[in-house]
């Protein structure tokens, strides 16, 4: 329950990046401007339009690829819905489709993992999803607990968090390539004066650099918001079981354990993060029980 977005923000990130590289080479080596070049002067409106192709692209790929990262990172073993083989894998099944019946979404894919107390979902959609726990929290916590822990699951599944994320990941992609474009163009033709028809060294050099460091803090408004999220999807597995208590104590539990880190791809939407980074991509285990006690967030 504790680590989902992260692996899409680190995934998106280094997309956005190989992109930006991809494209600056075959700018430079063939000459092609896409467009976003008129003679010696930026095309600010081709540019913006181009910005969003690549900004989007990367984002989407990496939702596309989310349920594919996760079973090639992490391990999964992956459960037959109809035909579980044991009494574990039974139990995480019936719990999931329990849950999925409550929210009103269709059974998503159910894996088991080997690991510390963690879970995660992914996936592009309501009806296209995966839920995975591992073998550490399900000898670590109660029958009441886990349900709560893949309650907050299913709460991001329901309230399609993996496409807010995507659209908003989009958008800070979009603005990142467009500045460093702009501020490229100022220190080829400004600062470093080049006179020449297209653009020069400095644009591509500068562009490039600024796509990271830009980048990274686009990576930090993300993560922001979801941390944010994560008080809803707490919220959210409450209600799905019409009682706080259960994930109150699922996080106090997890509260004195050492969940394990998860893969960019699933982290944002795992049950727990980091700590005190502005990279964590969850709040602190005390603010989201006290939150949950305060009946602070709504379900969605």
């Amino acid at each position: 329950m504790f680590k989902r977005i992260g692996l899409l923000i680190l995934a998106n990130l280094a997309i956005f990046i190989m992109l930006s590289v991809i494209l600056t080479v075959v700018q430079m080596v063939f000459g092609i401007n896409f467009g976003t070049m008129a003679g010696s002067n930026l095309n600010l409106g081709t540019l913006f339009i181009f910005a969003m192709v690549v900004g989007f692209s990367g984002s989407i790929i990496s939702l596309l690829a989310s349920k594919m990262m996760a079973k090639m990172t992490m391990g999964l073993t992956m459960i037959d819905v109809n035909n579980p083989r044991n009494r574990v894998e039974q139990y995480v099944v019936e719990t999931v489709r329990k849950l999925a019946n409550e929210a009103g979404l269709p059974m998503p894919e159910v894996a088991i993992y080997e690991g510390e107390p963690n879970a995660f979902a992914t996936g592009p959609s309501r009806s296209n999803s995966l839920v995975a726990v591992s073998t550490g929290l399900l000898s670590s916590m109660n029958a009441q607990e886990v349900e709560a822990v893949l309650a907050h699951e299913m709460s991001h599944v329901k309230n399609g968090d993996m496409v807010t994320m995507t659209l908003l990941q989009g958008v800070m992609n979009t603005f990142v390539f467009f500045i460093s474009r702009i501020i490229g163009w100022v220190v080829d033709r400004q600062i470093l004066r080049n006179e020449d028809e297209g653009p020069g060294v400095g644009y591509y050099a500068t562009s490039l650099v600024l796509d990271i460091c830009l980048g990274f803090l686009a990576s930090m408004v993300v993560a922001y918001f979801s941390r944010w999220r994560e008080y809803h999807a707490d919220a959210g597995a409450a209600d799905l079981m019409h009682d706080t208590t259960p994930m109150i104590n699922a996080l106090q539990r997890l509260g004195g354990m050492e969940p394990n880190e998860l893969p960019g791809a699933v982290k944002g939407f795992g049950i727990s993060g980091g700590i005190g980074s502005l990279f964590a991509s969850h709040p602190s285990i005390e603010d989201r029980v006290q939150a949950l006690r305060e009946h602070r967030y709504t379900a969605n």
